[in-house]
């Protein structure tokens, strides 16, 4: 019998949290160097325009400059394949046109400030549909469509698909701009001695930063340092940019030490956003439920650079494609170039606009044909058999963790007990309650207590045909319903109404790159593990401590940790897809128990033993006759004094399936409260039920469940980038104007693992982190529409949309027959 774990599946403290706590934590922001400039970046104010020239001549000659570089003097290498590290063509308003250096911040200010600039404006487009009509300005040469053409992809046959169908659903839905808003801005610190070069930064991938400067600097790898910084929270928005590249170049030409902190309007405009979308979800359906056909359209802005575009569209359609099961499905991505400011990665990428679109289509399906929207998804979610079919990947090839084929199974898939546990802790099945008992836990505490409730009569209010209320000659903004009992039949003074809804989910399960991890034992007996990757502020560090403090045989508090650091780390990947504990961690395992094996080579002679007889468990070496066990401890003394080498170990993986399909899943529950009067949303109440394998830190697994409900509160209700279509300018780039939730805002959030290890991943892990960020969109504008009859279908969710919608409600409720 195997022992029971000792490491995994405890709540450890976080690694890092000491150094956090006290302040000797260092973010990119906080390093000092001797000598170091401050350098400041100059912008345009255009949304598109060709530099003509830059008069840097005033600011040179201003005290305290160092050094200036415009697009005429900087190097001619490319960060992305459109994106040169300065260009003497601007694409949105503040994108980089120079930058300076300068003695300190006052003095860079003003320098950047001094520069004269002439530009020759260019059209510009600021809307992604109309960027793809003939004669649309171009941002880039060869079009605005990127690839000129959509990606699709496809299984089976969607046109017999609806031909099979009783019945079939259109809907149009848009999703906003979003921006990340972490707490820490971008910055970089960048040094040069002589020809080497050491960037300081907050990034998601040292190596891969390395990688890319080389290029753009043209520079050999080796001579490259990057050492990444304390992360002040990252969700992919960290990357992708021109920072680190301009300060390299500004230190180089200056001959000292640059840094360069992005201050927060920066941050909100030239960092990198959630990618606005505008989707259209087509379904067939058989009269009994059954799913026929899907299709699903997605237009998204990528702004004026590409990023990250192709993977987020791509994301964007994997609900659509694999989540129910349906033998006919198609999804068309057309990714579009416009003069905004760049979207890029953002936790989950397109994942929460594609299931947005198809999670509240999939409600109203089941609405009106009359059943509940849990047995609804019970009866069509895809199953551990995965999707019917023949399997295309070639047998010897691990298998794509967003497939489109079918003919190949999940590792696991949790995701029915997702559904029936979830519905059953949220109390789904009572969820209506008198209207008189709705009324009386309106008044309460706030509703953290409060039984779940599904407001009006779910089949009253979808008994009549919809209308459209269609703003803006765009898509359908809100989806109502003439219903013959109005959900305000039981009004009275206080207008407040309580609804509940749900969705389901699914999400790759974290195989990614190839990924390496070394450890090696230290002379004191403790452990050093060394990998390339960083902790974004998810808590990586913490977790892969423990898998491998588990697979070693030591305690979690004897595993020292290196990351992110190219001079001492093996190569790794982004920290990006949810992929971290999944690869990193089997790599772990691997250089594990590689370790074992040669610390119990080394035990075996100074123990009279076999190696093969012996063990390590809680920092022992153990013995199969039951003799007395040597603390490891003991051994690394021994061989630390007999000029012994400690033995290390590394190994690297290249993590997936070739025989499964590893994704995670999950199912959102919420309760909300609607003023009718106001148009304000309450969300009340939030279970989130997640199948993401065996959970290896508790409290850390929680900790992500409610960081990613809260964090997308605000994109469901809330917050969203608006830019000028007249001027192309961001007119809300602040914490002030872009409306992020407050604490007061977030609700009582209740966290559900379901019990299924996955075969694949170490120790039964499979992804976490981005998943808890698709649910709360679709599950709460359920709620809505279960609480007062409207479906919202362009987010945010604001109080004007909503009483529009009321309005419009009212109105096909009193229009005669």
């Amino acid at each position: 019998m195997p022992r029971p774990f000792s490491a995994v599946g405890k709540s450890v403290p976080r690694y890092d949290l000491p150094q956090k706590l006290s302040g000797e934590a260092l973010y990119a922001a906080d390093i000092q160097l001797p000598g170091m400039l401050v350098g400041k970046i100059a912008r345009s104010p255009h949304p598109h325009a060709r530099i003509l020239s830059v008069d840097a001549a005033a600011a040179l000659r201003a005290p305290g400059v160092r050094a200036v570089l415009t697009s005429f003097d900087a190097p001619d290498g490319r960060i992305a394949p459109d994106l040169p590290i300065l260009d003497a063509e601007v694409r949105f308003v503040g994108d980089e046109v120079a930058a300076v250096a300068a003695a300190d911040e006052y003095a860079a200010v003003r320098a950047a400030a001094m520069l004269q600039v002439r530009y020759e404006t260019l059209p510009f487009v600021t809307d992604a549909r109309a960027a793809m009509r003939p004669g649309a300005p171009p941002v880039h040469p060869g079009g605005n469509l990127v690839g000129g053409k959509p990606i699709t992809l496809a299984r089976g046959d969607v046109d017999e698909g609806f031909a099979q169908a009783d019945r079939v659903f259109e809907m149009r839905f848009t999703t906003p701009a979003h921006a990340g808003a972490a707490l820490e801005p971008r910055a970089a610190v960048a040094k040069w001695d002589g020809d080497r070069l050491t960037i300081w930064k907050s990034t998601r991938g040292a190596h891969a930063d390395r990688l890319n400067l080389s290029l753009a600097l043209g520079v050999d790898r080796s001579l490259i340092r990057i050492i990444g910084a304390t992360m002040g929270a990252g969700y992919g928005t960290k990357d992708e940019t021109r920072l680190s590249v301009i300060a390299a170049v500004l230190a180089r030409r200056a001959g000292s030490p640059v840094k360069i902190e992005a201050a927060r309007a920066e941050e909100f405009v030239a960092g990198r956003k959630r990618h606005s979308t505008e989707t259209a979800v087509k379904i067939g359906a058989a009269n009994d439920g059954r799913i026929t056909a899907i299709h699903a359209t997605t237009i998204m802005d990528t702004g004026a650079y590409l990023s990250s575009g192709p993977g987020v569209v791509r994301r964007a359609g994997q609900a659509a494609l694999y989540l129910y099961r349906c033998p006919n499905v198609r999804y068309d991505g057309y990714l579009v170039y416009t003069n905004q400011p760049s979207g890029g990665s953002y936790r989950a990428l397109g994942a929460p606009q594609g299931h947005f679109a198809l999670e509240v289509a999939m409600n109203r399906v089941a609405d009106e044909l009359g059943i509940d929207p849990l047995d609804f998804r019970l009866m069509n979610h895809v199953g551990i058999e995965g999707q019917e079919g023949e399997r295309i990947t070639p047998p010897d090839e691990i298998i794509d963790t967003q497939p489109v084929e079918g003919g190949v199974p999940f590792s696991s898939n949790g995701l029915r007990q997702c559904l029936d546990q979830g519905a059953e802790a949220f109390g789904w099945r009572d969820r209506h309650s008198p209207p008189s008992q709705r009324r009386q836990d309106a008044g309460g505490d706030g509703g953290a207590n409060a039984n779940a409730d599904g407001g009006a009569d779910d089949n009253a209010a979808n008994s009549a045909a919809a209308v459209n209320i269609d703003a803006d000659g765009g898509p359908d903004s809100v989806n109502t319903a003439a219903a013959t009992n109005s959900v305000n039949a039981d009004n009275d003074d206080d207008g407040l109404r309580r609804g509940s809804g749900m969705c389901m989910f699914i999400y790759r399960g974290g195989p990614g790159g190839k990924s390496a991890a070394r450890l090696a034992l230290n002379p004191d007996g403790s452990v050093q593990l060394s990998a390339g990757l960083m902790d974004v502020g998810e808590g990586s560090a913490t977790v892969i401590a423990q898998i491998a403090a588990e697979a070693l045989g030591v305690p979690y508090e004897a595993i020292r940790v290196a990351f992110g650091d190219t001079a001492h780390t093996p190569d790794a990947p982004l920290t990006a897809g949810s992929t971290a504990t999944f690869s990193t961690g089997s790599a772990a395992v691997k250089a594990a128990s590689e370790l074992k094996a040669a610390i119990l080579r080394a035990a075996a002679p100074r123990l009279n033993a076999d190696a093969h007889s012996l063990d390590i468990a809680d920092g022992q070496i153990t013995r199969a006759d039951g003799g007395p066990s040597v603390p490891l401890t003991e051994l690394a003394a021994r061989l630390t004094a007999d000029a012994q080498p400690l033995p290390q170990a590394e190994a690297s993986v290249t993590p997936g399936s070739k025989d499964y399909i590893v994704n995670s899943f999950g199912a959102h529950f919420v309760e909300v409260e609607v003023d009718t009067i106001t148009g304000q949303v309450r969300v009340l109440r939030y279970l989130a039920a997640h199948d993401s394998g065996r959970i290896l830190n508790p409290r850390l697994a929680t900790n992500q469940v409610e960081g990613g409900v809260s964090q997308m509160l605000g994109f469901t209700l809330s917050e969203q980038m608006l830019t000028d279509p007249i001027s192309g300018v961001t007119l809300n780039a602040n914490f002030l104007e872009h409306k992020a939730p407050t604490i007061m805002e977030y609700p009582p959030i209740e966290t559900l693992f379901v019990d299924v290890a996955d075969p694949i991943g170490p120790f039964g892990a499979k992804a976490l982190g981005e998943p808890p960020s698709i649910g709360p969109a679709p599950a709460i504008i359920n709620a809505i529409h279960d609480a007062v009859g409207v479906r919202v279908q362009d987010l945010p969710a604001t109080p004007d949309k909503i009483l529009d919608a009321l309005d419009a409600l009212d109105a096909a409720n009193q229009a005669p027959e």
